[in-house]
């Protein structure tokens, strides 16, 4: 029997991993589920898959959670230092799916004891990306890709040698404003750019999905958990959203990562890896699809993607830079304090300042560790802060 935490439990992702887990409760033991303000939710879970632990994220909800436990058994917990506990707890595989740079810390913690960590939590190999790699290599622990990009380049390269790959490229939706006129995204609200054209995920990555934000997180995470050149990766429009990623390799051969919309696919990958399983998705008619359609992104519409290559190129601790900024610009955009395309602006201007403020960012003098790395992201927050007071 596997032994399973899955932190970020109420999530969609959380949640579509203890889908999976519960089609077969006889092959897991479910040890923690960790979540945030949905309290109720996280305490359904936890019944019904019978954790030994549940852990909200906030401590005032704590007594909540334990009135809704109560008589299970079920232990509980709450605040910052409970997650990293919950992830301490031995299992075999453990699904990090806390969304922003809260899920770096228990995403460490559960890599120190040595198991497997499916990792959906992209901005841990954005803003730490060699401390994660190292900390893994160190406590002989693993890391499988949980992103659905991720997982597709890591499916084209089992066998392959990645020192055979010239390219690697990932696909985005386009997302919500892929076909609206330039001069209209000034105005768009937070509402419009919730609104997906191909699914329903969450408020935040589905607007990060209409700057192209998520795609800009990616291409640094592809850098950091394949090792390659920034040159070597790049990004293509593709509205279809069913080929996730492309592997170019030096022969002229592309290996295209082919799948429906469902986060599951990737999730049972690594839930069952090294094996493949049945999995509940979707079997495409291609016929029926008719075609796949592909475009280059325009950087005027997203300029994320621009910032991503910057950097990627400048390396050391502007990667956790860059994640603080987009993250404290995400959260101002859907309060309506700034505009959707305010918040390129106020990353670039982050960027700008902690290149001349800071030399602990640049690779050859940057220290990665959790401490440098929550002060980067401590900085670049204040920075955030002033840039969006200092807009028109």
């Amino acid at each position: 029997m596997k032994r399973v935490s899955v932190l970020g439990a109420t999530g969609s992702v959380g949640c579509s991993t203890l889908d999976l887990v519960g089609r077969d409760p006889d092959a897991y033991r479910v040890v923690a589920l960790t979540g945030g303000a949905n309290v109720a939710l996280l305490a359904e879970q936890a019944r019904r898959h019978r954790a030994e632990i549940a852990v909200t994220a906030h401590e005032a909800a704590l007594p909540e959670l334990r009135d809704r436990l109560a008589g299970t058994g079920i232990a509980t917990a709450a605040g910052a230092e409970a997650l990293c506990d919950a992830a301490r707890r031995p299992a075999d595989w453990i699904m990090s799916a806390i969304v922003g740079a809260a899920g770096l810390p228990p995403g460490l913690a559960a890599l120190e004891q040595g198991t497997t960590l499916a990792l959906a939590n992209k901005e841990s190999l954005v803003a730490a990306g060699p401390l994660l790699m190292d900390t893994a290599r160190r406590h002989g622990a693993t890391i499988l890709p949980v992103d659905s990009e991720h997982s597709a380049i890591f499916q084209a390269l089992v066998g392959e040698d990645l020192g055979a790959v010239e390219r690697i490229v990932i696909t985005a939706s386009g997302g919500a404003f892929r076909d609206w006129p330039l001069d209209r995204l000034a105005a768009a609200t937070p509402q419009e750019a919730a609104n997906h054209p191909n699914w329903d995920m969450g408020q935040r990555i589905t607007i990060d999905s209409a700057s192209l934000f998520n795609k800009a997180l990616e291409l640094i995470e592809t850098k950091e958990f394949f090792g390659v050149a920034p040159r070597q990766v790049e990004a293509l429009v593709h509205p279809e959203s069913l080929v996730h990623a492309l592997v170019g390799f030096r022969d002229g051969a592309l290996m295209a990562h082919v799948g429906p919309h469902d986060m599951r696919h990737a999730i049972g990958y690594a839930l069952n890896w090294p094996e493949r399983r049945a999995l509940p998705v979707e079997r495409l008619d291609l016929a029926a699809i008719g075609q796949l359609t592909f475009r280059t992104p325009d950087e005027d519409r997203y300029p994320a993607l621009r910032l991503a290559r910057r950097v990627m190129e400048q390396g050391g601790l502007s990667g956790a830079v860059f994640n603080a900024a987009k993250e404290a610009a995400l959260d101002a955009f859907i309060a309506g304090r700034i505009g959707f395309l305010d918040m390129a602006r106020v990353v670039e201007t982050v960027l700008d300042a902690m290149a001349r403020d800071i030399d602990a960012h640049r690779p050859e003098k940057a220290v990665i560790a959790l401490d440098t790395v929550r002060q980067a992201d401590h900085l670049a927050r204040e920075r955030a802060g002033a840039a969006m007071a200092a807009l028109p």
